[in-house]
């Protein structure tokens, strides 16, 4: 009896449509967890970017490879409309070798960088260092006529600060909890004369050069033999004049002690630098996942692939643009269909000013009555003062950009720009992913990376929030910034939470909550009486 049931329930299955029998498909979520840990890519696109390609100073030729590149995985993993948009920026510029030796009193091998968009040497060049710090130009008075033949040492030494905490760190729960709070906006504009200030160092380099130095150099800002090379004078007709150095700051202090004490040291620098003006536009790569509804506009996420010329810009910002380039990646392979289109960015030019993004925020999302004359870092720190907001064609269709620019840390949470409408969503879509570690929605602000003029024109814009590491400590635009210091695990849950996140925006029936479109401020924090009372 039992083995004639067996046969009519085989039967009987035998029979059923195909259909009943089919497999239901898994949640979205469920199966961007599966591609984003069982067939994980995340860990090669970062080894490529950093290890075959290196440092990608922006227009360096390292740059250029990276644009190609990522162009190149995007379309091999079938996403539509994958191109570069330019945008004026100006010089390209690397180094081939660089060699800082002290050769008197003793010798002695140095650590050192070349500061970007300063020339080379065009063979070795030997000289006695002199102190001559210059704040402004109110120093060259008393330099002129000393420095012929010299190798300049622009800046007092100063000892840094102590290391207080462990270089390796993790946000506590307690921790995260602090990080939760609203911050009122300070209505007062940026103060200072930044043109002024950012003019200085071609006077500077014009007053060196016609002293007839031979060079100079800088002290890093970090113990640890951590060195840097962070110069901004990009502009074509703005490069410096002479070979620049960055030099680590214990052999720094060296140098500056000996020529305090009158043993005159000497340095032979080899520096092997170039230029390339032959394309002076820098590059945004884009690329989308068409969504199924054309009038329902679309989410982005982005991340700067740009970096500085040391080390090779793995922590910043390969970890983000892996984390990007692998959503991507992730939701396609997944069969995923969003309701509005996802376009995912690299942008250039973040080191600079976050001047990519600033690009395409003017060129498709909202325009500001910025003085035309203003470059590089200057425009940077006035943008975000200049009003009225004109919205641009896309200022509509964008429904939310999120952004990844804190090294390759493990995602903890989500910074909501003071956008407290927003924070009850993302507690909701972070709820699949508490096991994994993200649990803080804050409402703070934060700054200086590329969601921040998104959010100034009103787009709902936002930076996760995610371990430190060491990034701050020691990797953050320095020469150990290599692959080594990147967190599988942490990438890979990284690219999840991130398409995960773009998915729910995609595919929400509204889009999420919009603050106020911005208008100049009132002054706040005035002192009794105000102006127009006073005369009465």
């Amino acid at each position: 009896m039992r083995r004639s049931i067996t046969v009519i329930t085989a039967a009987l299955l035998a029979a059923a449509p195909i259909a009943a029998q089919t497999v239901p498909a898994a949640a979205p979520t469920d199966r961007i967890v599966d591609q984003g840990t069982n067939h994980s890519e995340v860990m090669r696109i970062a080894q490529y970017l950093t290890d075959v390609i290196g440092s990608r100073l922006t227009n360096s030729p390292g740059m250029r490879k990276a644009e190609d590149w990522t162009q190149a995985k995007f379309r091999e993993w079938g996403l539509a409309n994958v191109h570069k948009e330019g945008f004026d920026f100006g010089r390209g510029w690397s180094n081939e070798r660089l060699s800082v030796r002290m050769v008197a009193p003793r010798p002695l091998q140095l650590v050192a960088a070349p500061l970007a968009w300063t020339p080379g040497t065009s063979g070795p060049v030997r000289g006695e260092v002199v102190l001559a710090p210059m704040a402004d130009p109110s120093a060259f008075a008393a330099l002129k006529g000393k420095l012929r033949g010299k190798i300049v040492l622009l800046t007092e030494p100063k000892e840094i600060k102590d290391a207080l905490q462990p270089p390796f760190k993790r946000w506590t729960d307690a921790e995260l909890a602090e990080r939760n709070y609203y911050d009122l906006p300070n209505s007062e504009p940026a103060s200072g004369n930044y043109a002024a200030r950012f003019a200085f160092a071609a006077k500077r380099d014009a007053f060196l050069k016609e002293e007839g130095a031979l060079g100079y150099a800088t002290m890093s800002s970090r113990n640890g033999k951590l060195v840097h090379g962070q110069n901004s004078q990009f502009q074509v007709g703005q490069s410096g004049l002479l070979p620049g150095i960055e030099i680590a700051a214990e052999d720094y202090r060296r140098l500056a002690r000996l020529a305090k004490m009158g043993a005159k040291p000497e340095l032979e620098i080899d520096a092997a630098s170039r230029f390339d003006d032959s394309d002076t536009k820098a590059y945004n790569i884009l690329a989308d996942i068409p969504g199924t509804d054309a009038k329902a506009g679309y989410v982005m996420a982005g991340a700067h692939l740009d970096s500085w010329a040391m080390g090779d810009g793995a922590a910043d910002n390969a970890a983000g643009s892996a984390m990007v380039m692998e959503a991507a990646r992730i939701i396609k392979a997944s069969g995923i269909r969003p309701k509005r289109t996802i376009r995912f960015a690299l942008w250039a030019g973040e080191e600079q000013g976050l001047l990519g993004s600033m690009a395409y925020v003017e060129n498709h999302i909202a325009r500001r009555p910025v003085d035309p004359s203003a470059t590089g870092i200057v425009r940077y720190l006035t943008w975000s003062d200049a009003f009225p907001i004109t919205p641009g064609p896309d200022h509509a269709k964008l429904a939310a950009y999120f952004n990844l620019d804190n090294g390759s840390g493990k995602i903890r949470g989500i910074y909501a720009q003071g956008n407290t409408a927003a924070m009850p969503i993302f507690e909701q879509w972070f709820a699949p992913f508490r096991a994994m570690g993200a649990t803080s929605v804050s409402a703070r602000r934060t700054d200086s990376t590329d969601h921040v003029f998104f959010d100034a024109v009103g787009i709902p814009a936002f930076q996760f929030i995610q371990d430190p590491l060491d990034y701050g400590s020691m990797v953050h635009h320095t020469d150990v910034d290599t692959f080594d210091h990147l967190k599988a695990d942490d990438l890979r849950q990284g690219a999840i939470i991130l398409a995960a996140f773009l998915v729910n925006a995609a595919n929400s029936d509204q889009p999420l909550p919009r603050a106020p479109l911005a208008t100049a401020p009132t002054p706040a924090d005035r002192f009794y009486p105000f102006p127009s009372e006073a005369a009465h």
